[in-house]
């Protein structure tokens, strides 16, 4: 076998393995890099209709990757009470892979405490459940994304300081606990830090 015979063999396990994708973001962007793979792959065997067919196919996922990217969204949310039957069925449906992120979740988390229906363009995509620690302090219990938008959109729209969401209610501080590496790795990548002395805990401050 010849290193172009598996350059094309990559680039057709590059686009079957996109095609496995929950997330649309990630289906688009490595269904990109398969299809240039064996755009490319048809170009130096001269088969230029797989040359041809892949590299529209890189065009249409480079627009609709921009798309993406520059599209506004409409956020807004909704509390919702424990007992709403929605949130009985939303958390039924995800609860596998709210699991994947929140080891120890529990429905019981939600009786005691706040919770928030996030709605991007109607739909909703998210549930942040929280209670206050302490006057200024606000413990986040739960801040799951399904699958096809987290963009970290969400979390900016309801976590960040310009949002306002938390700060109106003379919160200064946001607290989270991660079990998980991707649970650790979003919190750091929407502005948490590790809490001294531990490696589970992380904390953010608002801006004033």
């Amino acid at each position: 076998m010849t290193w172009i015979e598996i350059f094309g063999y990559c680039g057709s396990v590059l686009v079957a393995i996109s095609l496995m994708m929950k997330s649309i973001k990630k289906l688009r962007w490595i269904n990109l890099v398969g299809a240039g793979v064996f755009s490319t792959y048809g170009l130096l065997v001269s088969a230029y209709p797989v040359f041809i067919l892949n590299g529209f196919i890189v065009l249409v996922d480079v627009y609709y990757l921009l798309q993406m990217r520059s599209k506004d969204d409409y956020f807004t949310f909704l509390k919702i009470n424990s007992s709403a039957m929605y949130l009985t069925k939303f958390v039924e449906f995800y609860l596998n892979d709210i699991k994947k992120f929140f080891p120890a979740f529990n429905n019981s988390i939600f009786e005691k405490n706040e919770n928030i229906l996030i709605l991007r363009n109607l739909l909703p995509v998210g549930i942040v459940s929280y209670f206050l620690e302490d006057n200024n302090i606000a413990r986040i219990e739960l801040d799951y994304a399904i699958p096809d938008y987290r963009d970290l959109k969400n979390a900016h729209y309801i976590l960040s300081c310009e949002s306002g969401f938390f700060k109106q209610q003379g919160v200064e501080v946001l607290k989270a606990k991660a079990e998980t590496n991707p649970h650790k790795w979003y919190l750091k990548k929407i502005g948490f830090n590790l809490t001294p002395g531990s490696q589970t805990e992380f904390e953010k401050k608002l801006c004033t």
